[in-house]
């Protein structure tokens, strides 16, 4: 964090009397839903998080080539990143120093390296050097200088495929923010993650409400049945008079790390998995052939994490004997490896704790999550409304490591206007949209004070709210 130094009430909490409200406590077994609600705590964020926190701005390949550059907003704050060099990202405040206007909008290229601003021509090189200004004698008594209307630069770091920034000149570095997960994420290749699509959803629901969807597989049985159909029969059954056992998240380890970051991933030294809770299988079916429908409901479900050629590779193995000694799943990671090799296609560390992450989550605080998964993964990222504490947008990123041969195409987004349209977003995702409503409109009850904590299915929820009182308690 920055200095600690002695601060004056903030407006915020001098509504409150300048105390901290009860409303917005995080408690030893859950959440008060002031902080999800309030649109106070939503101007305390913007004021102390937001300003203070290294954040995505980008995935890299959505500025692949020298000169191209994309806009990001956090609230009303706005910068865009350019590429200046091969190796090379560089953030900038998106304002003219003149009159204050936006250089830029979405996202393209500077033609020629030139930020030109739109209003009166002023010119910048992508150094945020000024190279021009349309009567310069007028400006300063004729003696404005490059270095007085200069662009004002952030802190910008390019680590694993994204972009990092952060508008606070004092705040923690980058490796220091990291460190907890760096290990696990450098063998997970994801910098050579590309882009295959990318969707920006809007949701009715604050983006922690969001994000905390994603955070445990204990919403699985109820809100994907499709997954978990046995459980999901139990569940959603005419008696529940025996308790049903053999639930996936019983097989599920979460940690929690430093500076808010952390994960999931599936245990296989605690029993069952998945597979064993698909109903109407017979015992004499094929093993490939379940292992691949499984694998096949994520790919229809998401076409994200799994692709169709991780499952058609799959398949391959269905005449092949088992070799003694081996196991369906070594064979699969097997064929895997081997394609990706024969196709120069990267692949992270074949490591046992890489591989036990496939399926899992990693959890970036404070909004990003990635699901890892052979040599693809899943990327999600909640951004805050700029009024309302009970609107959000969701974006979802499928990437994938790609052959040195294949093309790498530019990232554009998808921007999707119905969450439920199943033309525009896939039913696994539309299954988890589809709470979020009525997670915002229950925490908006009277009747509801606090949400309630699972102590260990919902850990990282708690790991995440602990991480940000850091922030707005300062």
């Amino acid at each position: 964090m920055s200095k600690q130094q002695t601060k004056p009430a903030t407006p915020i909490l001098e509504k409150t009397g300048g105390d901290w409200p009860p409303r917005w406590e995080t408690l030893k077994n859950g959440i008060r839903v002031g902080r999800y609600i309030d649109k106070e705590f939503l101007e305390l964020e913007y004021e102390k998080l937001w300003p203070k926190v290294w954040q995505v701005a980008a995935r890299i390949d959505q500025i692949p080539e020298v000169n191209d550059f994309t806009t990001y907003d956090i609230g009303d704050q706005s910068v865009f990143l350019v590429r200046t060099d091969e190796d090379t990202v560089k953030a900038y405040h998106n304002v003219c120093p003149h009159r204050g206007t936006a250089l830029t909008d979405g996202a393209g290229s500077f033609d020629h390296g030139n930020i030109i601003c739109p209003f009166h021509g002023w010119r910048w090189n992508t150094e945020g050097e000024n190279e021009y200004v349309l009567a310069r004698e007028e400006f300063h008594d004729g003696n404005l200088c490059k270095s007085d209307v200069a662009l004002k630069s952030l802190q910008c770091v390019i680590y694993g495929g994204f972009v990092f920034i952060n508008f606070d000149p004092d705040c923690i570095s980058f490796d220091e923010h990291i460190a907890p997960l760096r290990g696990l994420l450098d063998q997970l290749n994801l910098q050579e993650m590309r882009h295959y699509w990318w969707r920006k959803i809007p949701v009715e629901a604050n983006w922690k409400v969001a994000q905390e969807a994603f955070f445990e597989a204990y919403h699985v049985p109820a809100t994907h049945p499709q997954l978990e159909t046995t459980a999901a029969d139990f569940i959603y059954g005419e008696s529940i008079e025996n308790e049903y056992t053999n639930y996936a998240h019983h097989n599920v380890d979460y940690e929690r790390f430093p500076n808010g970051h952390g994960r999931f991933f599936a245990n296989p030294t605690k029993g069952s998995n998945y597979q064993g809770n698909i109903k109407n299988q017979s015992v004499n079916k094929n093993p490939v052939d379940m292992m691949a429908d499984r694998l096949q409901l994520l790919v229809d479900g998401m076409d994200a994490q799994v692709l169709q050629p991780d499952v058609d590779l799959l398949r391959t193995l269905k005449e092949q004997p088992l070799p003694e000694g081996s196991s369906l799943g070594a064979e699969y990671i097997r064929v895997l490896y081997e394609d990706a090799a024969k196709n120069s296609r990267p692949m992270p560390s074949p490591e046992p704790e890489v591989l036990g992450m496939w399926g899992g989550l990693i959890y970036i605080f404070p909004n990003v999550l990635i699901f890892p998964q052979a040599g693809n993964a899943m990327i999600y990222r909640a951004l805050p409304d700029t009024e309302s504490p009970h609107r959000s947008t969701f974006e979802i990123f499928s990437t994938r490591s790609l052959p040195a041969a294949a093309p790498r195409e530019r990232a554009e987004v998808i921007e999707v206007d119905d969450p439920f349209d199943p033309d525009q977003v896939y039913e696994i995702p539309r299954q988890d949209l589809g709470n979020l409503k009525r997670l915002q409109k229950g925490l908006r009850s009277k009747s509801m004070k606090q949400c309630w904590l699972a102590k260990e299915n919902e850990k990282i929820i708690k790991g995440m709210h602990e991480e940000l009182d850091k922030y707005v308690k300062d």
